[in-house]
């Protein structure tokens, strides 16, 4: 039993780590000379590095991200070697494994140990482990992310109303739907996306939010995205304005 112990917590510190391993970040800065959480949203993901750097930069992000989740997962399957998983009453045991190994994935890459704990919202990541355990659903979800974000150029609310049909989708599979391991985590999972996403939820009510049009050119973006690195910096120097007012009001009526 201890032996279980020691394996089980050797896995999950494994999967940290893996998830831990700052792609964005590594390949802005060997490639591009920046650090990709000082430009665009700030955020060392996919999303931003399509919007900084464009789709060459991206698609090698996504893919490293995406098999870090994978690899999380996939490791697991080694705890079926154990006598104790081996001879266990029913399968909730080995997904609460995997979706354990995939949750501590995804803290590694929001929370990365090998950049300063400064990482990414951890969709890929997340993508690629739930794809280890149940590809249909993830596919169904990619679905729905594609339409959302063809209709609307948002990639934060495409992965955040994906995030919410998942638990549904869950819940009506043949599959998986009767497993309160897998009912439960696809919860958390439309939480977490939330969660995360709180600031892109804030500029989309606020009508700030950036656009992404992949299918446009990278000249096209980056003249996207100057134009809102320019509005970003109009509002602020209004903020200072109007706290340069309210400091010589105060001062005057001292």
């Amino acid at each position: 039993m201890i032996l279980t112990y020691y394996i089980v917590a050797t896995l999950l510190i494994l999967a940290y780590v893996l998830g831990s391993i700052p792609s964005a970040v590594w390949i802005g800065k060997k490639y591009y000379g920046i650090d990709i959480r000082e430009h665009g949203s700030k955020n060392a993901g996919t999303t931003n590095m399509l919007r900084v750097l464009g789709k060459r930069a991206a698609i090698p992000v996504f893919a490293l991200d995406f098999l870090k989740g994978f690899v999380a997962v996939t490791i697991v399957d080694l705890v079926k070697y154990d006598d104790f998983f081996a001879t266990a009453p029913n399968e909730n045991w080995f997904y609460i494994m995997r979706f354990a190994a995939l949750s501590c994935a995804v803290l590694g890459h929001i929370f990365p140990i090998f950049a300063n704990f400064r990482g990414g919202k951890g969709v890929a990541t997340l993508v690629g482990g739930v794809m280890a355990v149940n590809a249909p659903l993830v596919l169904l979800c990619l679905g729905v992310w594609l339409i959302v974000l063809m209709v609307t150029h948002y990639v934060s609310l495409a992965s955040m109303t994906a995030g919410v049909f998942y638990p549904i989708f869950t819940l009506i599979s043949p599959k998986v739907g009767h497993l309160p391991p897998f009912i439960i985590f696809s919860v958390i999972v439309a939480i977490l996306l939330i969660f995360t996403h709180r600031k892109n939820i804030k500029r989309l009510r606020e009508g700030t939010e950036s656009k992404i049009y992949v299918w446009k050119s990278r000249k096209v973006r980056e003249a996207q995205q100057h134009q809102a690195e320019a509005q970003q910096a109009e509002e602020q120097s209004l903020e200072e304005v109007v706290e340069e007012l309210v400091d010589e009001f105060m001062e005057d009526n001292k």
